[in-house]
């Protein structure tokens, strides 16, 4: 009623707001059959078998054959549609859509076919159905692989998962070279579409050097939080001949599960060592491989 008391035109379209996949083609249909009889609606065929229901019983089956769920758009004769609402509000009669009260007045409204595309969001899975149907929706879960290597040497221990464990050698690197953060940091980023470490965390940097991939991972998180994304889960492996890691890897899900916000069964540290092949099996390097899971937080 107040929009008609804005609009000056002769056609008015009356339309939800909560339909937002509306088609040009269908409101033009719409106007187009109500300048031929003063008022027209868009509507579907009822697929469904429709019941009355009363106190959680059944009352009667409808025949669905003559039913039909209204959508909008509706279109009228401005003067008519505002003359309904005159009289409406004169007997205060409610009604759920403009066409019912043009019903009610006794003058006929012209049907066209909508489009079942049309959905009128009313509750929260709807938003994810109209997403898909716009054809602009995220996913809302991402995965994401990250891979690590570090050389070996001089040293007593070396950093693992934020874990410090005796070695008789270290890992070399600009930070402390934990190899299992940094291969979880690329998994992470790449899920989100953020590129890599060396992108957002150089070696070049001084403030850089030594740091705790602890500090740099937490880092990463809040990265992927300001892009709305959060983590969601965790597999990493360690490719290593020696230290033995498996006494660790509790220690290692722990730091990992407490940094990213995790409970820690979502998080899976892992061990292999590589048959003494190459040279991770030749003990000049440690590898580590991640494999995660990002989720939408917001949009």
């Amino acid at each position: 009623r107040r929009g008609l008391l804005a609009a000056d035109s002769k056609w008015v379209i009356v339309h939800d707001g909560a339909r937002p996949i509306l088609k040009r083609e269908l409101a033009g249909a719409v106007l187009q059959a109500a300048m031929e009889t003063g008022a027209a609606t868009a509507a579907v065929p009822v697929v469904d078998t429709i019941k009355v229901v009363a106190g959680g019983m059944v009352q009667k089956t409808l025949l669905r054959e003559q039913l039909w769920a209204v959508q909008t758009p509706q279109a009228f004769d401005r003067e008519l549609l505002w003359q309904a609402h005159q009289k409406a509000q004169q007997e205060g009669f409610l009604a759920t859509d403009d066409a019912s009260l043009i019903e009610r007045y006794g003058h006929p409204v012209r049907v066209v076919e909508g489009d079942r595309h049309n959905l009128k969001i009313t509750h929260r899975q709807d938003l994810a159905v109209a997403e898909f149907l716009l054809g602009n929706s995220r996913p809302r879960v991402r995965t994401g692989i990250g891979y690590d290597i570090h050389r070996t040497g001089p040293g007593t221990d070396l950093m693992l998962g934020g874990v410090r464990l005796p070695a008789g050698f270290s890992l070399q690197g600009h930070s402390d070279a934990d190899v299992l953060l940094h291969a979880i940091m690329d998994a992470l980023l790449g899920a989100a579409g953020l590129g890599d470490i060396g992108e957002h965390f150089p070696d070049h940097d001084p403030e850089l050097r030594g740091i705790s991939s602890c500090v740099l991972l937490a880092r990463t998180v809040l990265l992927l939080r300001s892009r709305g994304w959060a983590p969601l889960q965790v597999d990493a492996t360690i490719m290593a001949e020696h230290p033995r890691i498996a006494p660790h890897a509790y220690a290692m899900r722990t730091n990992v599960a407490e940094t990213l916000g995790l409970p820690l069964e979502a998080v899976s540290v892992k061990a292999t060592t590589n048959e003494g092949l190459g040279s991770i099996g030749r003990g000049e390097g440690l590898a580590a491989l991640a494999l995660v899971q990002i989720e939408l937080i917001s949009d």
